[in-house]
């Protein structure tokens, strides 16, 4: 098979454990470097039962690595330095045992203390038994390292070598080095993408001279969308008013009320991912032709309620996106209410900020994320709402991944 695309210049380190498939590791290898990808190897002590270094060295050109506490591969490639010199990590075969103890965070030898040190994606292609891979353990311990954000190729259906028959076996390797195409095209992950972002606030008018409105600045979104932009999605702004210059590369439809939002939001559609980070009005008001004057009796506003964007979005039966990402801007019990919200609305992820007086989030810099989706939640700490973007578009990179991969 001719390579699936030029890697020249990219650096896989490769994991093998033990299993009977440890000898298509080898051919991962011919295929990974006829595409010019550098290999560096890691045998566990199971492995190399099945195959040996001199072999797997032979085809990488490369070291091979075994020994957690070889004192010269410590002076001259610590496990640190190489847990974090490659692009990516990949584990094949992945056997139960080591995503066992990646779910458990155990690291007692050299592989496993790579995978807990690395800051580097992880791609697992596990291989075992039918009976051990439907296991509740494996199929729990798969779930915990996959919402962790490490990417799986899920084993083929087939014979095995134990005479079984049944998912289990190693995915081709020609289908792992897809997967490992596919993540390590830096800056194009994102291409045949569309993409959909809402940001900032929405001014409803009760006047020629006045507006209903919130404290949106606009800058998470628009973050999410240059973010988005730069991993080679092609991004719809649906921006609402705001002082912050366009991002580049994005197309951008100025918005000001949420009903001009919707609007604009169901012209963009269909698309592939669709964040909808504006802070929308609830309600409008009838607005009124001319100055309300001021006088001695107040004027009375009667609030009409505005259409719900994400949950029509999200619950929409034709053109939903495939991931639908919520905002939710909290001032108490964040957690609770973020996770009714997110059921309410039928979004698949959804992002709660604390916008309580004194947080400084809405309007300002900096942001701190508890992401929700249906597998749980996590606590992203405070930073700055560029860092927040880039976070939640390496997941939204990695969603579309295991979609491919699946």
């Amino acid at each position: 098979m001719a390579p699936v695309t030029s890697l020249a210049g990219k650096r896989v380190l490769l994991i093998i454990t033990g299993g009977i498939a440890a000898y298509k590791a080898l051919e991962l290898i011919r295929l990974l470097r006829q595409s010019d990808c550098a290999v560096r190897a890691v045998i566990t002590a199971a492995g190399m039962k099945f195959v040996t270094p001199l072999s797997v060295q032979a085809l990488c050109e490369d070291r091979v690595y075994t020994d957690m506490f070889s004192l010269t591969d410590e002076s001259e490639m610590g496990h640190i330095q190489l847990s974090r010199s490659a692009d990516l990590i990949v584990v094949v075969p992945a056997s139960a045992d080591i995503v066992a103890k990646m779910a458990a965070g155990i690291a007692d030898d050299l592989a496993t203390t790579l995978l807990l040190a690395t800051d580097k994606p992880v791609l697992v292609a596990p291989a075992m038994n039918v009976r051990m891979w439907q296991h509740p353990s494996t199929v729990s311990n798969m779930d915990t390292i996959i919402r962790r954000g490490i990417i799986g190729v899920p084993p083929d259906e087939g014979p095995m070598a134990c005479g079984e028959f049944g998912p289990g076996r190693l995915a081709a390797p020609e289908r792992i080095l897809g997967a490992i195409d596919r993540i390590l095209k830096a800056g194009q992950d994102l291409v045949g993408r569309r993409a959909i972002v809402t940001s900032g606030p929405t001014h409803e008018t009760i006047d020629p001279v006045r507006y209903l409105a919130n404290r949106s600045s606009g800058r998470q979104g628009h973050a999410i969308a240059a973010a988005l932009a730069a991993h080679g999605a092609k991004v719809t702004l649906i921006s609402g008013p705001v002082s912050l210059a366009d991002p580049q590369g994005v197309t951008t439809t100025h918005v000001e009320s949420a009903e001009e939002m919707r609007d604009a939001v169901q012209a963009a559609l269909p698309a592939d991912v669709a964040v909808f980070c504006a802070a929308v009005a609830d309600w409008r008001v009838k607005p009124s032709k001319t100055k309300i004057k001021k006088s001695a009796v107040s004027p009375t506003l009667t609030f009409i309620e505005n259409p719900d964007i994400l949950l029509e979005v999200a619950h929409a039966e034709k053109n939903r996106p495939n991931l639908v990402i919520g905002f939710a801007a909290e001032t108490e019990l964040l957690a609770e209410h973020a996770a009714a919200k997110r059921v309410r609305k039928g979004c698949d992820w959804l992002l709660a900020n604390d916008v309580a007086p004194g947080s400084d989030t809405m309007g300002g810099s900096e942001n701190e994320i508890l992401l929700l989706t249906e597998e749980g939640s996590e606590m992203w700490p405070r930073t700055t709402k560029e860092a927040i973007a880039e976070r939640l578009v390496e997941r939204i990179v990695r969603f579309f991944i295991r979609r491919a991969c699946s």
